[in-house]
């Protein structure tokens, strides 16, 4: 991207690390397998349940949550920022000061994670479609959760997968992403899709298969407040206890592979040996990048379908017992979001500031809307020591809590031999994960 990208999404190298990095690998693995055995002999028995967790929030911000009023002010605000963002794209100049890359790739993107873990799923309460959508259907009088189709179940997150998938192509495969021509033909085809799709299925289209939405919905299972499944209360919790509350659908580890597996593949294409290859191989550095997005998700599915299956047969699943992907398919998504932090930490603390400086001057006429106009990145907000430490633990903390997510899963429904087998692939799967993960990270 060349819109306000002042930085690589990764700054601190090897040199900042507060201890030395083969230390650092061994600690990663260990603290995986550590908290494995610890597990194994501290709780036997599970101490989650996703649907009647949580203590409820007092009546009244509960009340306040929940109003109507509150729910369209959201869908207006989204409505707005998108409206502001396309105005960039639309009419707004065609150079490096044009906010709308940084508006797309930094703030929404990047920002849709840390969003969703403090306020909840904020794509679906702001979402730009379901707010046409709605709009269409009280005009027409039809309810907008019903659709001329009931939508099949073996759908599952496969057309979020594929969604999230062509997000990821455009950033980080296609020669010049931040192109207005090119933002608005994507964005465009995207809405079409999708309202269309809606239209067929209804609003249940855009819960499983509108990729924004599930990357934020996934996400904000890990968020301390949240809505439990038992009776839809708002309530505090543990996060680990919203994550249990995730059920396994077709295409969820696919869809979680390409979160993880794009950010695995923007760290390495970010290396100079990447970089040189793509630039002067036969291929062309677009060509090859899609090979390289496209051979890292499969590999990363392959290897978290591999060990799930393996997971399978080792437990001996019961009868009657959902199977290994639908046991302990949720317990990846801490693992996606995990990295996601570590990889883009830098990236959205520096760019983002870029983003809010181009943005007081959308359309490039020389407005200064939000006083930011003048302002330069301050380099200084937080040290490449810290950024080292977010990294570390972003990686080691996420792998952390899907062996404690796996391991409660497996408790509640395997006898405790099988329970304890049957997480031995995923708990290798994990502790390659974290090796690979900080590889990445640190690789210079």
């Amino acid at each position: 991207m060349k819109t306000a990208v002042v930085l690589a999404h990764g700054v601190g190298g090897r040199r900042d690390l507060p201890l030395p990095f083969g230390y650092l690998l061994f600690g990663g693995g260990l603290a995986v397998l550590v908290s494995f055995a610890v597990l194994v002999w501290l709780r036997p028995e599970s101490r989650l349940d996703g649907a009647t967790a949580g203590v409820p929030l007092p009546s009244r911000p509960a009340a306040v949550a929940d109003a109507s009023g509150t729910r369209w002010a959201l869908r207006v605000l989204g409505l707005l920022l998108t409206g502001f963002t396309a105005a960039g794209a639309l009419f707004g100049r065609d150079d490096d000061l044009n906010p709308t890359g940084s508006l797309v790739f930094v703030l929404f993107w990047v920002g849709l994670v840390p969003a969703s873990l403090l306020l909840g799923p904020v794509v679906r309460l702001m979402s730009p479609l379901r707010t046409v959508h709605h709009l269409v259907c009280a005009v027409l009088g039809r309810d907008p959760r019903q659709g001329a189709r009931t939508l099949p179940a073996a759908v599952g997150y496969w057309p979020a997968g594929v969604s999230l998938l062509a997000f990821t192509w455009l950033e980080l495969a296609t020669p010049d992403p931040d192109a207005r021509t090119t933002l608005i033909v994507w964005f465009g085809t995207y809405a079409v899709v999708h309202l269309a799709a809606a239209a067929v299925y209804g609003s249940l289209w855009f819960d499983r298969c509108e990729g924004f939405e599930v990357y934020s919905t996934l996400t904000a299972h890990l968020a301390v407040v949240g809505r439990r499944s038992s009776d839809g209360r708002l309530v505090l919790r543990r996060p680990l206890s919203g994550l249990d509350s995730v059920r396994a659908a077709p295409g969820l580890v696919a869809t979680v592979s390409v979160l993880f597996g794009s950010t695995a593949f923007d760290g390495a294409a970010a290396s100079t040996a990447w970089a040189d290859r793509a630039q002067s191989g036969p291929l062309g550095p677009a060509t090859a990048n899609t090979v390289g997005l496209a051979v890292t998700v499969v590999l990363v599915s392959l290897a978290v379908t591999a060990a799930l299956r393996l997971a399978g047969r080792v437990a001996g699943t019961p009868a009657g017992t959902a199977g290994p992907a639908a046991l302990f398919a949720h317990s990846l998504v801490p693992i996606a979001v995990g990295y996601a932090i570590a990889h883009y930490f830098s990236f959205l603390v520096f760019n983002g500031q870029q983003a809010f400086i181009l943005a007081s001057d959308p359309l490039g006429t020389g407005a200064d809307l939000f006083g930011t106009a003048g302002r330069h990145v301050d380099y200084a907000l937080v040290s490449v020591h810290l950024i080292a430490v977010v990294q570390v633990l972003g990686v080691v903390a996420g792998h952390v809590l899907a062996t404690v997510a796996a391991h409660e899963r497996a408790v509640r429904v395997l006898p405790r031999r099988d329970a304890v087998l049957g997480q031995l692939p995923l708990l290798a799967l994990l502790v390659a994960f974290t090796l690979g993960g900080l590889l990445l990270l640190f690789a210079s």
